[in-house]
């Protein structure tokens, strides 16, 4: 009886160890490899990184098939750790870029200061940008087992259809330079949402120009997750 005693005693200090683990502020700021194995989430996070304040509006359908959810356990652990030097890497290479590990993902942001950008009313792809994107298709080409979504967005200056217009423009132009270059079209998925999707105070200079922006959100394909499942004996 003791004995018995004794087991359920230990599974219990198993489970509030693990519950307060899971909220302690060392997994809160763990990096996305660690928490991916300890907490697992959904594809939720990459959506509000990409579309800013108004995540929840329609037209959304499309990039949360793309995204789908965070592979946890073992196989997670795998992942975080290959996109975490994905990551690390875009960031040297592109330094200007604003680069967040989300999920299994990363979300680079490419604003008119960070070396992606395109003159007024204009998408295509100037000289200044294509050295910067030869440098993120170095990478993609380093690292091969991902898909890679474009998202295009303006700031609200002139009327909505035109900028919804002018948003698909942009991201086709980046869509179409990385075919152009060498990544192939299966890994690639376009979209692209006007003015509806702000992250910054359109009524400032500032705040118009950082939403005049293309999002490139990387995830892991079905290849590297099957082959991270294998390898963690998922």
């Amino acid at each position: 009886m003791k004995t018995g005693l004794n087991k359920i005693g230990i599974i219990l200090f198993t489970i509030i160890l693990t519950l307060g683990l899971t909220n302690c502020k060392s997994v809160q700021n763990a990096n996305n490899k660690q928490k991916g194995a300890v907490i697992g989430a959904t594809g939720g996070a990459i959506l509000g990184a990409i579309l800013g304040n108004n995540i929840g509006k329609g037209g959304n359908g499309e990039l949360g098939a793309v995204i789908g959810g965070v592979v946890g356990g073992g196989a997670g652990v795998l992942i975080g750790n290959k996109m975490d030097k994905q990551a690390q890497k875009i960031e040297e290479e592109i330094p200007g870029a604003q680069v967040e590990r989300v999920d299994d993902g990363i979300v680079v942001t490419f604003d008119e200061s960070s070396g992606v950008y395109f003159d007024t009313n204009k998408f295509n792809i100037n000289s200044a940008s294509q050295t910067t994107l030869a440098k993120l298709i170095n990478v993609f080409k380093e690292y091969p087992d991902t898909n890679i979504l474009v998202v295009g967005h303006t700031d609200s200056q002139g009327a909505e259809d035109y900028n919804l217009t002018l948003s698909k423009n942009r991201a086709n132009a980046v869509t179409n330079y990385l075919k152009q270059n060498g990544i192939s079209n299966a890994r690639l998925t376009t979209n692209w949402f006007g003015e509806s999707q702000p992250m910054h105070d359109n009524s400032t200079a500032d705040g118009r120009a950082k939403n005049r922006r293309v999002n490139v959100a990387i995830l892991p394909n079905d290849k590297m997750i099957q082959d991270a499942k294998s390898q963690a004996g998922n």
